[in-house]
């Protein structure tokens, strides 16, 4: 991933050190040194500030979020903080004119993501939504097969991720900015919203609690109907057992059906065989006869995988990351795209009694 980087790596600014930033964010941090050094690190406690500073000796500590800030030597300011914060923080850190990383979701409410997206107009558009989602290779191989002819016309998009956590923290707590709606169905939506050949113009959707401990939902679930008859069935389960789970992505066309496994670059195509065409009939308004109507068709299983050279996994995100900030260029999922997964999870909430 760095071999071939000649710049200087990214100075960044840690904002909140709980889950998403320990597990997930710093280790990237830690393993491509010539990309990405922390240089500050904010949190309320003293043993999560400990735990980064084991990586980076001389990284400077606070216990508020305004005295980082103050800092001149930062590059990039990832905030992964509580979800009701998000927003706060991120205008904070717009307003100094640092590069703004949000972990999702983006915002809470539509109205946010709003004043959130014009402090990003007024800092020249330094603001970065993370998106895990876009770049596992299961989407990606999901993505590569829909314009693939042994599909036929695909009419059906199928997304599905699964777990079971009996989850009792902040994120189950509904006044604290929890529910999969909002942890877990941006990524999924956006992806959704990227594999579609145009955007969804109705929407229907339902939320549920089944194993979380808290009042918020650990079930989301929605569909959506484009114009051109294609839908998208699209759910977060976190009450599925790992015997049970499903695949991620499966695409239904005309000849057939394509599934992948979570993170699998590699799926499989159920279809009619290559080549066979079935012989001409036509509709009839006589009576039927009395056999049975259905035809002898020969269907093959055909093993498919990722296209050669296509890069997949959490480091071509931060990847991009890097080459937005130093290079100027363009980051791959613009703000609009953001907003309107926002706009979604808004309106998932609102319709829903129980998101309420």
């Amino acid at each position: 991933m760095s071999g071939s980087y000649q710049r200087p790596p990214l100075r960044i600014a840690l904002m909140g050190l709980g889950r998403a930033m320990t597990n997930d964010h710093l280790p990237v941090f830690v393993r491509h040194p010539t990309l990405f050094k922390v240089v500050c690190a904010c949190d309320l406690m003293k043993e999560r500030r400990d735990r980064v500073a084991k990586f980076y000796p001389d990284c400077r500590m606070f216990r508020q979020f305004s005295d980082m800030l103050d800092e001149s030597d930062v590059d990039l300011v990832d905030i992964a903080t509580c979800s009701t914060d998000h927003v706060k923080h991120a205008i904070k850190s717009l307003k100094k004119g640092f590069w703004t990383l949000v972990e999702t979701p983006l915002a809470l409410t539509l109205d946010d993501a709003m004043v959130l997206k014009g402090a990003a107009v007024k800092a020249k558009n330094r603001l970065i939504v993370m998106n895990r989602g876009l770049f596992s290779p299961d989407y990606l191989l999901a993505r590569q097969m829909m314009s693939d002819e042994r599909l036929g016309q695909v009419h059906r998009v199928r997304i599905r991720a699964e777990d079971f956590v009996r989850r009792d923290d902040w994120q189950c707590i509904k006044r604290l900015g929890g529910g999969a709606t909002y942890y877990a169905m941006p990524d999924l939506l956006l992806q959704a919203l990227k594999i579609l050949p145009s955007p969804p113009v109705q929407l229907w959707s339902e939320l549920k609690r089944l194993a979380s401990l808290g009042d918020a939902e650990d079930f989301a679930h929605v569909n959506f109907k484009c114009r051109d008859l294609m839908t998208a069935d699209i759910e977060f389960n976190g009450g599925v057992l790992p015997v049970n789970r499903t695949s991620s992505f499966e695409l239904h066309g005309e000849r057939g059906v394509f599934s992948v496994r979570p993170g699998e670059s590699r799926g499989e195509l159920k279809v009619v065989a290559p080549g066979f065409k079935f012989p001409r009939r036509r509709s009839s308004v006589r009576t039927p006869g009395l056999g049975d109507l259905h035809e002898e068709v020969p269907v093959e299983t055909i093993p498919v995988e990722l296209s050669r050279g296509t890069e997949s996994g959490q480091a071509v995100f931060w990847r991009k990351v890097y080459d937005t900030v130093r290079t100027a260029s363009p980051f791959p999922v613009t703000l609009d795209e953001s907003l309107e997964v926002v706009k979604i999870t808004h309106l998932m909430k609102t319709t829903s009694p129980f998101g309420k």
